[in-house]
């Protein structure tokens, strides 16, 4: 049986290269220039810490960022914005999550658009991945297809194709 895996992951050295361009940039900012704060990535727990002294500057920060990661060609989807501002004395600071591997509830939504698109194959959840498998190679590849149409909210790459 020919099978492939969908997994999410962002290359870290590519990753730690953005930032470190954001924050070449903060420096060289005239708007920016003299904030306390900046960008930092902390490797082990996989998040960038963004920390201004307003919210206003904390937004330009993400912006910058933003820019910088899509410049290197990383999807700017892998980036999670949605954590809250929080006051710190008197710096603003924000976690921004850098989405690695596929969790159950993006696994369920890959396996539902693989099914509602009445596509011949199997799919099923493997740790932080999916796993496509079917008796012919051109099956995986309209799964593919229907996958890169579909707006999943998370960047997909197909690997470890076997047949």
């Amino acid at each position: 049986m020919a099978s492939f895996d969908i997994v999410s992951k962002v290359d870290p050295q590519t990753l730690e290269n953005a930032v470190n361009t954001a924050q070449k940039e903060l420096q060289t900012r005239y708007d920016l220039r003299d904030t306390k704060g900046g960008i930092e990535l902390n490797k082990k727990e996989n998040t960038i810490l963004l920390s201004s002294e307003n919210s206003m500057r904390l937004k330009a920060l993400e912006d910058i960022l933003l820019g910088r990661v899509v410049k290197q060609g990383i999807d700017g989807t892998s980036l999670d914005f949605s954590a809250d501002e929080q006051a710190a004395g008197a710096l603003v600071k924000k976690t921004i999550k850098v989405r690695a591997g596929v969790d159950k509830d993006f696994g369920r939504k890959i396996i539902k658009a693989i099914k509602d698109a009445k596509v011949k194959v199997e799919a099923q959840m493997q740790d932080d991945q999916v796993r496509v498998s079917a008796k012919k190679i051109d099956d995986l590849q309209a799964a593919i297809a229907v996958l890169r149409k579909t707006d999943i909210g998370l960047p997909l790459q197909f690997v470890n194709m076997k047949s």
